[in-house]
Protein backbone atom coordinates (compact mmCIF):
# COMPACT_ATOMS: atom_id res chain seq x y z
CA UNK A 1 0.00 0.00 0.00
CA UNK A 2 2.85 2.20 0.87
CA UNK A 3 4.35 1.65 -2.69
CA UNK A 4 1.14 2.35 -4.16
CA UNK A 5 0.86 5.60 -2.83
CA UNK A 6 4.42 6.89 -3.29
CA UNK A 7 4.06 5.43 -6.74
CA UNK A 8 1.39 8.23 -7.15
CA UNK A 9 3.05 10.99 -5.51
CA UNK A 10 6.19 10.58 -7.65
CA UNK A 11 3.51 10.66 -10.53
CA UNK A 12 2.10 14.18 -9.45
CA UNK A 13 5.45 15.39 -8.59
CA UNK A 14 8.48 13.51 -9.81
CA UNK A 15 10.02 11.09 -8.44
CA UNK A 16 13.32 13.65 -7.22
CA UNK A 17 10.59 14.87 -5.16
CA UNK A 18 9.66 12.37 -3.23
CA UNK A 19 12.50 11.47 -0.04
CA UNK A 20 11.57 7.54 1.20
CA UNK A 21 15.09 6.82 2.37
CA UNK A 22 16.01 7.46 6.06
CA UNK A 23 19.22 9.93 5.14
CA UNK A 24 17.58 12.09 2.93
CA UNK A 25 14.51 12.27 4.56
CA UNK A 26 16.46 13.53 8.15
CA UNK A 27 16.76 17.42 7.63
CA UNK A 28 12.76 17.17 7.53
CA UNK A 29 12.04 14.69 10.70
CA UNK A 30 14.21 16.83 13.30
CA UNK A 31 12.84 20.09 15.70
CA UNK A 32 14.96 23.61 15.27
CA UNK A 33 16.18 22.75 18.69
CA UNK A 34 17.29 18.71 18.20
CA UNK A 35 15.29 18.04 20.95
CA UNK A 36 12.82 15.43 18.87
CA UNK A 37 13.06 13.79 16.06
CA UNK A 38 10.11 11.71 14.42
CA UNK A 39 9.37 9.25 11.52
CA UNK A 40 7.99 9.90 7.86
CA UNK A 41 6.73 7.19 5.02
CA UNK A 42 8.20 10.35 3.04
CA UNK A 43 8.77 13.74 2.42
CA UNK A 44 7.00 15.26 -0.36
CA UNK A 45 8.02 18.55 -2.36
CA UNK A 46 5.72 20.25 -4.72
CA UNK A 47 6.31 23.13 -6.61
CA UNK A 48 2.45 24.37 -7.52
CA UNK A 49 -0.58 24.75 -5.74
CA UNK A 50 -2.14 21.99 -8.26
CA UNK A 51 0.62 19.33 -6.82
CA UNK A 52 -0.43 20.16 -3.67
CA UNK A 53 -3.99 19.68 -4.11
CA UNK A 54 -3.36 16.35 -5.73
CA UNK A 55 -1.35 14.49 -2.94
CA UNK A 56 -3.56 15.89 -0.35
CA UNK A 57 -6.38 14.20 -2.33
CA UNK A 58 -4.06 11.21 -2.49
CA UNK A 59 -3.75 11.70 1.29
CA UNK A 60 -7.30 11.50 1.48
CA UNK A 61 -8.39 9.13 -0.31
CA UNK A 62 -5.57 6.98 1.56
CA UNK A 63 -6.30 8.16 5.00
CA UNK A 64 -2.68 8.96 4.98
CA UNK A 65 -1.42 11.89 7.67
CA UNK A 66 -0.07 14.76 6.72
CA UNK A 67 2.08 17.21 8.15
CA UNK A 68 2.70 20.96 6.41
CA UNK A 69 6.10 22.08 6.65
CA UNK A 70 7.47 25.43 5.85
CA UNK A 71 11.55 26.61 7.30
CA UNK A 72 11.13 24.47 10.05
CA UNK A 73 12.15 27.22 13.12
CA UNK A 74 9.15 26.59 14.69
CA UNK A 75 10.01 25.88 18.79
CA UNK A 76 6.94 23.56 19.44
CA UNK A 77 7.11 20.41 17.91
CA UNK A 78 4.15 21.87 15.49
CA UNK A 79 6.40 21.16 12.07
CA UNK A 80 7.89 17.69 12.25
CA UNK A 81 5.86 14.17 12.95
CA UNK A 82 5.63 11.80 15.64
CA UNK A 83 7.05 8.80 15.70
CA UNK A 84 4.73 6.21 14.32
CA UNK A 85 6.09 6.97 11.22
CA UNK A 86 2.29 7.01 9.10
CA UNK A 87 2.57 10.77 7.92
CA UNK A 88 4.05 12.41 5.07
CA UNK A 89 5.62 15.87 5.25
CA UNK A 90 5.00 17.87 3.29
CA UNK A 91 7.02 20.87 2.63
CA UNK A 92 6.44 24.04 0.76
CA UNK A 93 9.50 25.48 0.25
CA UNK A 94 9.71 24.79 -3.36
CA UNK A 95 6.68 27.37 -3.72
CA UNK A 96 8.81 30.31 -3.53
CA UNK A 97 7.81 33.12 -5.38
CA UNK A 98 6.70 36.61 -5.48
CA UNK A 99 3.73 36.28 -7.18
CA UNK A 100 2.72 40.44 -7.36
CA UNK A 101 4.10 43.15 -6.27
CA UNK A 102 0.86 46.38 -6.16
CA UNK A 103 2.66 49.45 -4.99
CA UNK A 104 -0.65 51.19 -5.49
CA UNK A 105 -2.77 48.37 -3.72
CA UNK A 106 0.46 48.45 -1.03
CA UNK A 107 0.61 44.46 -1.22
CA UNK A 108 2.49 41.89 -2.08
CA UNK A 109 1.21 38.58 -3.03
CA UNK A 110 3.89 35.84 -2.10
CA UNK A 111 4.10 31.55 -1.84
CA UNK A 112 3.93 30.26 1.22
CA UNK A 113 7.62 28.88 0.84
CA UNK A 114 9.33 32.08 0.50
CA UNK A 115 11.59 33.23 2.86
CA UNK A 116 10.55 35.99 5.10
CA UNK A 117 13.44 38.15 4.31
CA UNK A 118 13.40 37.39 0.55
CA UNK A 119 9.52 39.24 0.98
CA UNK A 120 10.96 42.08 3.58
CA UNK A 121 13.82 42.85 0.26
CA UNK A 122 11.44 42.61 -2.35
CA UNK A 123 8.77 45.23 -0.46
CA UNK A 124 12.17 47.10 -0.13
CA UNK A 125 13.34 47.28 -3.54
CA UNK A 126 9.86 48.68 -4.33
CA UNK A 127 10.57 51.28 -1.59
CA UNK A 128 7.59 49.67 0.70
CA UNK A 129 8.27 48.33 3.88
CA UNK A 130 6.95 44.47 4.76
CA UNK A 131 6.99 44.57 8.75
CA UNK A 132 7.21 41.54 10.06
CA UNK A 133 10.62 40.52 11.70
CA UNK A 134 12.11 38.01 13.35
CA UNK A 135 15.47 36.20 14.36
CA UNK A 136 15.16 33.57 12.26
CA UNK A 137 13.73 35.92 9.55
CA UNK A 138 16.88 34.27 6.98
CA UNK A 139 15.33 30.76 7.01
CA UNK A 140 11.45 30.91 8.04
CA UNK A 141 8.72 31.02 5.59
CA UNK A 142 6.11 33.05 5.26
CA UNK A 143 3.20 29.77 5.51
CA UNK A 144 4.74 29.00 8.66
CA UNK A 145 4.27 32.56 9.66
CA UNK A 146 0.70 32.66 9.00
CA UNK A 147 0.34 28.99 10.55
CA UNK A 148 1.74 30.09 13.83
CA UNK A 149 0.57 33.86 13.79
CA UNK A 150 4.53 34.60 14.39
CA UNK A 151 4.51 37.73 15.93
CA UNK A 152 8.37 39.82 16.42
CA UNK A 153 9.62 43.24 16.82
CA UNK A 154 7.15 45.19 15.55
CA UNK A 155 4.18 44.12 16.76
CA UNK A 156 3.90 47.11 18.87
CA UNK A 157 3.26 49.32 15.98
CA UNK A 158 1.93 47.24 13.01
CA UNK A 159 0.94 43.82 14.68
CA UNK A 160 0.92 39.90 14.22
CA UNK A 161 1.24 38.42 11.04
CA UNK A 162 -2.55 37.62 10.96
CA UNK A 163 -2.67 41.77 11.14
CA UNK A 164 -0.60 42.12 7.91
CA UNK A 165 -2.69 39.28 5.66
CA UNK A 166 -5.28 40.52 3.89
CA UNK A 167 -5.83 36.66 1.43
CA UNK A 168 -5.04 33.46 1.38
CA UNK A 169 -5.06 30.59 -1.02
CA UNK A 170 -5.12 27.76 0.91
CA UNK A 171 -5.40 23.77 -0.02
CA UNK A 172 -8.49 21.87 2.12
CA UNK A 173 -7.99 18.41 3.73
CA UNK A 174 -9.88 17.31 0.79
CA UNK A 175 -7.85 18.72 -1.99
CA UNK A 176 -9.94 21.24 -3.05
CA UNK A 177 -7.58 24.65 -3.75
CA UNK A 178 -10.03 27.62 -1.89
CA UNK A 179 -8.77 30.95 -3.58
CA UNK A 180 -9.08 33.88 -1.39
CA UNK A 181 -6.17 35.72 -2.82
CA UNK A 182 -7.63 38.95 -2.88
CA UNK A 183 -6.41 42.64 -1.75
CA UNK A 184 -9.36 43.83 -0.09
CA UNK A 185 -9.34 46.31 3.10
CA UNK A 186 -12.75 45.38 3.38
CA UNK A 187 -14.72 42.48 2.74
CA UNK A 188 -18.01 42.07 4.28
CA UNK A 189 -19.66 39.01 2.36
CA UNK A 190 -19.54 36.46 5.46
CA UNK A 191 -17.16 34.53 7.57
CA UNK A 192 -13.52 35.55 7.93
CA UNK A 193 -12.48 32.15 6.37
CA UNK A 194 -9.09 33.82 6.31
CA UNK A 195 -8.93 34.04 9.54
CA UNK A 196 -9.77 30.21 10.50
CA UNK A 197 -6.16 29.43 8.47
CA UNK A 198 -3.63 31.75 10.16
CA UNK A 199 -2.48 30.63 13.70
CA UNK A 200 -3.97 26.87 12.49
CA UNK A 201 -0.61 25.11 12.55
CA UNK A 202 -1.47 23.12 9.90
CA UNK A 203 -4.26 21.60 11.34
CA UNK A 204 -7.35 22.85 9.34
CA UNK A 205 -5.98 22.99 5.30
CA UNK A 206 -2.33 23.96 3.64
CA UNK A 207 -1.71 27.49 3.07
CA UNK A 208 -0.30 27.76 -0.23
CA UNK A 209 0.31 31.84 -1.45
CA UNK A 210 -1.02 34.90 0.67
CA UNK A 211 -1.56 38.46 0.43
CA UNK A 212 0.21 40.94 2.44
CA UNK A 213 -0.36 44.27 3.28
CA UNK A 214 2.40 46.58 2.85
CA UNK A 215 3.43 50.00 4.38
CA UNK A 216 5.82 53.21 3.57
CA UNK A 217 9.61 52.71 4.28
CA UNK A 218 10.16 55.38 7.25
CA UNK A 219 12.50 57.85 6.50
CA UNK A 220 14.68 57.24 9.55
CA UNK A 221 14.78 55.50 12.20
CA UNK A 222 16.88 55.51 15.60
CA UNK A 223 17.60 53.29 18.43
CA UNK A 224 18.18 53.70 21.89
CA UNK A 225 18.97 51.66 25.54
CA UNK A 226 17.71 52.78 28.35
CA UNK A 227 18.77 50.99 31.69
CA UNK A 228 16.42 51.04 34.70
CA UNK A 229 16.31 49.45 38.31
CA UNK A 230 12.76 47.23 37.53
CA UNK A 231 10.24 46.00 35.43
CA UNK A 232 7.90 48.41 37.20
CA UNK A 233 10.08 51.65 36.09
CA UNK A 234 10.06 50.04 32.22
CA UNK A 235 6.36 49.27 32.51
CA UNK A 236 5.86 53.65 33.26
CA UNK A 237 8.85 54.40 30.71
CA UNK A 238 7.29 52.41 28.11
CA UNK A 239 4.14 54.51 28.32
CA UNK A 240 5.85 57.83 28.43
CA UNK A 241 7.36 56.79 25.20
CA UNK A 242 3.49 56.00 24.16
CA UNK A 243 2.16 59.66 25.33
CA UNK A 244 5.07 61.57 23.60
CA UNK A 245 5.68 59.02 20.31
CA UNK A 246 2.59 57.72 19.82
CA UNK A 247 2.84 55.28 16.68
CA UNK A 248 6.21 56.48 16.01
CA UNK A 249 7.33 53.57 19.02
CA UNK A 250 8.21 51.02 16.90
CA UNK A 251 9.54 48.82 19.01
CA UNK A 252 10.33 48.38 23.03
CA UNK A 253 12.02 45.57 24.01
CA UNK A 254 12.61 44.09 28.10
CA UNK A 255 15.90 42.63 29.01
CA UNK A 256 16.63 41.33 32.71
CA UNK A 257 20.66 42.07 33.67
CA UNK A 258 21.24 38.59 33.46
CA UNK A 259 20.21 38.64 29.77
CA UNK A 260 22.66 41.06 28.89
CA UNK A 261 25.50 39.13 31.27
CA UNK A 262 24.63 35.52 29.47
CA UNK A 263 24.92 37.83 26.04
CA UNK A 264 28.57 39.18 27.11
CA UNK A 265 29.59 35.84 28.16
CA UNK A 266 29.23 34.54 24.67
CA UNK A 267 29.57 36.92 22.39
CA UNK A 268 32.33 39.59 23.97
CA UNK A 269 32.93 41.48 20.58
CA UNK A 270 29.22 42.70 20.95
CA UNK A 271 28.78 46.20 22.62
CA UNK A 272 28.76 46.79 26.36
CA UNK A 273 26.79 50.16 26.51
CA UNK A 274 26.78 50.85 30.53
CA UNK A 275 30.10 51.07 32.62
CA UNK A 276 27.72 49.55 36.13
CA UNK A 277 25.11 46.60 35.80
CA UNK A 278 21.34 47.62 36.24
CA UNK A 279 18.49 45.36 37.25
CA UNK A 280 16.24 45.72 33.49
CA UNK A 281 17.08 47.23 30.15
CA UNK A 282 14.57 48.73 27.58
CA UNK A 283 15.42 48.84 23.58
CA UNK A 284 13.59 51.49 22.46
CA UNK A 285 12.77 52.08 18.53
CA UNK A 286 11.45 55.49 17.08
CA UNK A 287 10.57 55.81 13.53
CA UNK A 288 9.78 58.59 11.37
CA UNK A 289 8.04 59.42 8.46
CA UNK A 290 9.08 63.03 8.42
CA UNK A 291 13.02 63.07 8.89
CA UNK A 292 16.08 61.67 10.99
CA UNK A 293 15.82 64.88 13.07
CA UNK A 294 12.42 64.28 13.88
CA UNK A 295 12.66 60.38 14.80
CA UNK A 296 15.77 61.67 17.24
CA UNK A 297 14.34 64.35 18.68
CA UNK A 298 11.04 62.38 20.09
CA UNK A 299 13.11 59.81 21.39
CA UNK A 300 15.64 62.36 22.92
CA UNK A 301 12.57 64.09 24.36
CA UNK A 302 11.27 60.93 25.63
CA UNK A 303 13.97 59.89 27.62
CA UNK A 304 15.15 63.04 29.15
CA UNK A 305 12.29 63.28 30.27
CA UNK A 306 12.62 59.95 31.83
CA UNK A 307 15.53 60.35 33.17
CA UNK A 308 14.80 63.72 34.75
CA UNK A 309 11.46 61.94 36.38
CA UNK A 310 13.31 58.84 37.94
CA UNK A 311 12.04 56.28 35.74
CA UNK A 312 15.84 55.63 33.82
CA UNK A 313 18.95 55.62 35.40
CA UNK A 314 20.78 55.76 32.10
CA UNK A 315 21.01 55.63 28.26
CA UNK A 316 22.39 55.45 25.47
CA UNK A 317 21.08 56.50 21.65
CA UNK A 318 22.74 55.01 18.66
CA UNK A 319 24.00 57.71 16.52
CA UNK A 320 25.17 55.67 13.39
CA UNK A 321 23.22 52.79 12.12
CA UNK A 322 26.50 50.48 13.23
CA UNK A 323 26.08 51.97 16.78
CA UNK A 324 21.69 50.72 16.20
CA UNK A 325 22.39 47.47 14.94
CA UNK A 326 24.77 46.71 17.71
CA UNK A 327 22.35 47.46 20.63
CA UNK A 328 19.65 45.84 18.74
CA UNK A 329 22.55 42.50 18.72
CA UNK A 330 22.34 42.34 22.10
CA UNK A 331 18.43 41.32 22.32
CA UNK A 332 19.05 39.00 18.90
CA UNK A 333 21.75 37.24 20.43
CA UNK A 334 19.90 36.41 24.17
CA UNK A 335 18.50 32.83 22.59
CA UNK A 336 21.49 32.06 20.77
CA UNK A 337 23.42 33.04 23.87
CA UNK A 338 21.02 30.33 25.98
CA UNK A 339 21.60 27.76 23.17
CA UNK A 340 25.32 28.16 24.08
CA UNK A 341 24.98 28.15 27.68
CA UNK A 342 22.98 24.81 27.70
CA UNK A 343 19.46 23.42 27.68
CA UNK A 344 16.87 25.28 29.18
CA UNK A 345 12.85 25.50 29.73
CA UNK A 346 11.53 27.47 27.27
CA UNK A 347 7.91 29.23 28.02
CA UNK A 348 6.16 32.16 25.63
CA UNK A 349 3.43 33.78 27.59
CA UNK A 350 1.62 36.81 26.98
CA UNK A 351 -0.31 38.99 29.58
CA UNK A 352 -1.74 42.32 30.06
CA UNK A 353 1.03 44.65 30.05
CA UNK A 354 -0.11 46.37 32.96
CA UNK A 355 0.42 43.09 34.94
CA UNK A 356 3.96 41.86 33.54
CA UNK A 357 5.55 43.66 36.35
CA UNK A 358 3.51 41.50 38.95
CA UNK A 359 4.32 38.60 37.39
CA UNK A 360 7.67 38.34 37.07
CA UNK A 361 7.65 39.47 40.65
CA UNK A 362 5.28 36.65 41.96
CA UNK A 363 6.65 33.60 39.65
CA UNK A 364 10.23 34.24 39.95
CA UNK A 365 9.79 33.85 43.58
CA UNK A 366 7.60 30.92 43.34
CA UNK A 367 10.55 29.10 41.19
CA UNK A 368 13.33 30.17 43.19
CA UNK A 369 11.44 28.29 46.15
CA UNK A 370 10.60 25.07 44.05
CA UNK A 371 14.09 25.20 42.44
CA UNK A 372 16.68 27.14 44.31
CA UNK A 373 19.31 28.91 42.15
CA UNK A 374 17.72 28.12 39.10
CA UNK A 375 18.27 31.19 36.65
CA UNK A 376 15.45 33.06 34.64
CA UNK A 377 16.22 34.32 31.62
CA UNK A 378 13.09 36.73 31.03
CA UNK A 379 13.30 39.39 27.81
CA UNK A 380 10.95 39.76 25.58
CA UNK A 381 8.65 42.30 23.36
CA UNK A 382 7.18 44.78 26.51
CA UNK A 383 4.90 46.74 23.98
CA UNK A 384 2.76 44.26 23.12
CA UNK A 385 2.62 42.01 26.23
CA UNK A 386 5.10 39.36 25.05
CA UNK A 387 7.52 37.37 27.18
CA UNK A 388 10.17 35.01 26.65
CA UNK A 389 10.28 33.60 29.99
CA UNK A 390 12.75 30.98 30.27
CA UNK A 391 14.30 28.63 32.93
CA UNK A 392 18.05 27.60 32.93
CA UNK A 393 19.09 25.12 35.94
CA UNK A 394 21.33 26.36 38.89
CA UNK A 395 25.44 27.17 38.82
CA UNK A 396 26.66 23.00 38.83
CA UNK A 397 23.44 21.58 38.26
CA UNK A 398 23.32 19.14 35.12
CA UNK A 399 21.40 20.52 32.01
CA UNK A 400 20.16 16.95 31.59
CA UNK A 401 18.81 15.94 35.41
CA UNK A 402 17.38 19.82 35.07
CA UNK A 403 15.00 18.97 31.72
CA UNK A 404 13.61 16.21 34.07
CA UNK A 405 11.73 19.14 35.78
CA UNK A 406 10.00 20.48 32.81
CA UNK A 407 6.69 19.43 33.72
CA UNK A 408 6.43 20.78 37.37
CA UNK A 409 8.33 24.10 35.82
CA UNK A 410 5.47 24.71 33.47
CA UNK A 411 2.93 24.09 35.89
CA UNK A 412 4.66 26.75 37.97
CA UNK A 413 5.16 29.22 34.95
CA UNK A 414 1.60 28.48 33.37
CA UNK A 415 -0.32 28.60 36.18
CA UNK A 416 1.00 31.81 37.08
CA UNK A 417 0.20 33.25 33.41
CA UNK A 418 -3.57 32.14 34.26
CA UNK A 419 -3.14 34.13 37.81
CA UNK A 420 -2.58 36.80 35.91
CA UNK A 421 -5.40 36.08 33.20
CA UNK A 422 -3.11 35.45 30.15
CA UNK A 423 -2.05 33.38 27.43
CA UNK A 424 0.64 29.92 27.36
CA UNK A 425 1.46 30.99 24.47
CA UNK A 426 2.05 34.34 22.59
CA UNK A 427 3.67 33.93 19.24
CA UNK A 428 5.34 30.31 19.14
CA UNK A 429 1.88 28.31 18.56
CA UNK A 430 0.61 25.10 20.57
CA UNK A 431 2.19 22.30 18.13
CA UNK A 432 2.39 18.84 20.13
CA UNK A 433 4.48 20.39 22.66
CA UNK A 434 1.60 22.69 24.65
CA UNK A 435 -1.09 20.40 23.60
CA UNK A 436 -1.93 19.23 27.02
CA UNK A 437 -1.30 22.44 28.61
CA UNK A 438 -4.04 24.11 26.03
CA UNK A 439 -6.54 21.62 27.57
CA UNK A 440 -5.78 22.06 30.98
CA UNK A 441 -6.01 26.33 30.72
CA UNK A 442 -8.31 26.74 27.76
CA UNK A 443 -11.56 27.58 28.33
CA UNK A 444 -13.78 24.17 27.54
CA UNK A 445 -16.36 26.29 25.51
CA UNK A 446 -13.61 27.60 23.25
CA UNK A 447 -11.83 24.02 23.34
CA UNK A 448 -15.43 22.53 21.94
CA UNK A 449 -16.09 25.05 19.01
CA UNK A 450 -12.45 24.28 17.89
CA UNK A 451 -13.01 20.49 17.52
CA UNK A 452 -16.48 21.08 16.19
CA UNK A 453 -14.09 23.66 13.56
CA UNK A 454 -11.72 20.54 13.02
CA UNK A 455 -14.19 18.32 12.88
CA UNK A 456 -15.85 19.95 9.84
CA UNK A 457 -13.24 20.92 8.13
CA UNK A 458 -11.22 17.54 8.44
CA UNK A 459 -13.40 15.09 8.75
CA UNK A 460 -10.62 12.10 8.66
CA UNK A 461 -8.43 13.87 10.95
CA UNK A 462 -5.07 14.06 8.58
CA UNK A 463 -4.06 16.92 8.83
CA UNK A 464 -1.20 17.51 11.05
CA UNK A 465 -2.48 15.45 13.91
CA UNK A 466 -1.60 15.64 17.45
CA UNK A 467 -1.06 19.11 16.85
CA UNK A 468 -2.89 22.02 19.27
CA UNK A 469 -6.02 19.24 20.04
Amino acid sequence: MTEDFLGRCRGIVGTSWVLSGEAEMAPYLTDWRGRFTGRARAVLLPATVEQVAQLVAACAETRVPIVPQGGRTGLVLGSVPDASGAAVVLSLRRLNRILELDTTNRTITVEAGAILQQIQDAAAAAGLLFPLSLAAEGSCTIGGNLSTNAGGTAVLRYGNTRDLCLGLQVVTPRGEVWDGLRGLRKDNTGYALRELFIGAEGTLGVITAAVLKLYPQPKASTTALVAMESPERALALLSLMQDQCGSNLTAYELMSDFCLRLVGEHFPHLPRPFARRHAQYALLEVSSSESEQHAVGLLEGAIEAALEGGLADDAVVATSMAQSTGLWQLREHIPLAQANAGKNIKHDVSLPISQISAFIAATDALLAAAFPGCQVVCFGHLGDGNLHYNVAPAQGVSHDAFLGNQGAINRIVHDSVARFEGSISAEHGIGALKRDDLQRYKDPVELNMMRAIKGALDPLGIMNPGKIL
